[in-house]
């Protein structure tokens, strides 16, 4: 049974937060005047972090809740947040005796919005029981609807991503030059991830070539990357069944209906014989 809070005139209890984000680098966050260290996370003591009011139902209905705060913790980086590195990060909050180190979760979910406006920032938490609200059933599409070399693409990711250094920024057309030889057309769609610099770990989306023989970015580039910085480099679809047969060999997982008449079929009549 678990333990029930608040309910001695004293108590050395604290609320704690800890954020997973996508590119595995994990935030903990205490209202303490000291580090605790919490499954295995060590969680930074920041007394301004506030949360608002967690409202949790028995129903299927979202459970709701936000967190403000200052940026004022190195953790927490406007660059950070600005760069999209907290988007869609696994967020847990709870309470914690600092003296027992007894803990218990309160909220499960995941990071949607972010908002940052004079220092500060708030975040819009998302419940997991929101995922009972998507729809299971698939739209019937021209293109797949599948992720490339993800599930029911069933591609090998390893078989289209390569490992590429940093020749020359492009700061103009936010774009980056690699030193190996490439086809920006296969890479249209695709992803960059880096390694190390300073965007490590974040994951980029290769827009197309700026002409000038660079990949355009769609997350904003920072000049102090150096020349010879690793990143790695997958190639991309444009998700028709031409691409998928042809260069991929893969139309038996082809995920979408290209020859299913759409919307237009019904506005069509018959017109006067000739």
């Amino acid at each position: 049974m678990s333990r029930k809070w608040f309910t001695a005139p004293v108590e050395t209890v604290a609320t704690f937060w800890r954020i997973l984000r996508r590119d595995g680098v994990a935030v903990g966050l205490i209202s303490h005047d000291r580090d605790i260290w919490l499954d295995g996370v060590l969680h930074r003591a920041s007394p301004g972090m506030v949360p608002s009011s967690i409202r949790k139902s028995a129903d299927l209905e979202p459970d709701s809740a936000e967190v403000r705060g200052a940026l004022s913790h190195e953790a927490l980086d406007a660059t950070d947040l600005a760069a999209g590195r907290f988007d869609a990060a696994q967020v847990r909050i709870g309470l914690v005796d600092w003296e027992t180190g007894e803990s218990e979760v309160l909220y499960a979910g995941t990071i949607g919005a972010v908002a940052e406006e004079d220092g500060a920032f708030s975040a819009e938490l998302i419940s997991r029981k929101a995922e009972l609200w998507r729809d299971p059933v698939p739209r019937t599409s021209p293109t797949c609807r599948a992720a490339f070399c993800g599930p029911g693409c069933n591609l090998n990711p390893l078989r289209f991503t390569r490992e590429v250094t940093v020749a020359a920024l492009h700061l103009a057309s936010n774009a980056v030059l690699l030193r190996e030889d490439q086809e920006p057309a296969l890479s249209a769609g695709g992803s960059l991830r880096w390694l190390e610099g300073p965007l490590m770990g974040a994951v980029a989306m290769v827009m197309g070539d700026d002409g000038a023989g660079g990949l355009v970015l769609d997350l904003p580039l920072d000049e102090g990357i150096p020349g010879g910085t690793r990143a790695l480099l997958r190639e991309g679809c444009d998700h028709t069944l031409d691409t998928c047969a042809a260069r991929f060999g893969n139309a038996a997982n082809f995920r979408g209906e290209p020859y299913l008449p759409g919307n237009d079929m019904l506005t069509r009549y018959p017109g006067p014989m000739a």
